[in-house]
C-alpha cells in the first residue's frame, strides 16, 4: 500500500504545484547519503495508473507545477510523460519544474525544446548538495564533475544537503550563496535519518538553524527544508519492486 502523499501546493515563494510520481528508479543509485530511489517500480502499467491518479489531481491555480519522482524526469515512462503534456495543455501550466541528475544533462536541452514547443516553459532543479568537489564526489559519492558554472549552463535550480558531518556554518553559508550567485533559485535539503551509510549530524543541524538559516528565511530564492516532506508530499512507501 503506498502511502505517501503525492500531491501538494505549495503557497509561499515561488508558488506551485508539485506532484510526486513514481518511476523506474534513478539510475545513479550510488549517492552515500540518499534512498529515496527505493520509491520505483519496474511495472510500468502500476506507474502509470499511479501518475494518472496524481496528475488529475492538479487544478492549474499557479500556472506553474513542479514534478518530481525520486530520480530524474528521464525515469519517468513515456506514457507518463505524454500525460504531464496534457496536463500542461488542460490547465494552462507556464513553467513547469522537473529534476535531473548531472549524468543525464544531455536530455535536457530536447526536454525544454519539447515542451516550448506547446509554450511551457521548463526549469531543471539538480541535486548538487555541496560545491565542496573533494566532499561531494569522495566522500558523497554524488557523481557531478563540473564546476558551478557548468552546472548552470544546463540547470536553473539546485538543491544543496546541509547538516552534514564535517560541515560549518561557513561552508554552509558558501554554499548558498554560491548557489545563488549560479542558480535562479536555492532549496536546501537538511539531512534526515534514512537507511544509507551517512546520517545527520544533530550539531550541525542545530549550527544550521542558530547561525545559517536566520538569513535565508524571509529570501525569496531559498527553500529551506528542515524536514523532507515539508513541500507536503513524501512519506513512506512499500509499493516498490
Amino acid at each position: 500500500m503506498d502511502e505517501m502523499e503525492r500531491y501538494s501546493v505549495i503557497p509561499h515563494k515561488n508558488p506551485r504545484e508539485i506532484v510526486l510520481l513514481r518511476g523506474r528508479g534513478c539510475r545513479w543509485r550510488r549517492c552515500r547519503f540518499c534512498d529515496y530511489h527505493l520509491d520505483f517500480s519496474l511495472d510500468g502499467q502500476a506507474n502509470l495508473a499511479l501518475n494518472r491518479r496524481q496528475l488529475a489531481r492538479v487544478s492549474g491555480l499557479y500556472r506553474r507545477l513542479e514534478v518530481i519522482n525520486s530520480g530524474s524526469f528521464v525515469d519517468l515512462d513515456p506514457e507518463t510523460m505524454a500525460e504531464i503534456e496534457a496536463v500542461c495543455r488542460q490547465k494552462q501550466i507556464a513553467a513547469l519544474h522537473f529534476e535531473c541528475h548531472w549524468v543525464h544533462r544531455q536530455e535536457i536541452a530536447p526536454l525544454k525544446a519539447r515542451f516550448a514547443a506547446q509554450g511551457v516553459e521548463v526549469k531543471i532543479k539538480i541535486g548538487v548538495e555541496t560545491f565542496d568537489a573533494l566532499f561531494r564526489e569522495s566522500y558523497l559519492d554524488k557523481g557531478v564533475d563540473a564546476d558551478p558554472a557548468q552546472i548552470a549552463a544546463y540547470c536553473d535550480e539546485v538543491c544543496l544537503l546541509q547538516g552534514l558531518p564535517g560541515q560549518t556554518a561557513q561552508s554552509m553559508k558558501r554554499d548558498i550563496e554560491t548557489g545563488l550567485a549560479h542558480f535562479e533559485r536555492v532549496c536546501v535539503n537538511i539531512m534526515q535519518k534514512n537507511t544509507k551509510p551517512i546520517q545527520p549530524d544533530p550539531a550541525v543541524i542545530q549550527v544550521f538553524r542558530r547561525q545559517v538559516a536566520p538569513f535565508y528565511w524571509e529570501n525569496p530564492r531559498v527553500d529551506i527544508l528542515l524536514n523532507n516532506t515539508d513541500f507536503g508530499v513524501g512519506g513512506f512507501s512499500n509499493d516498490a519492486q
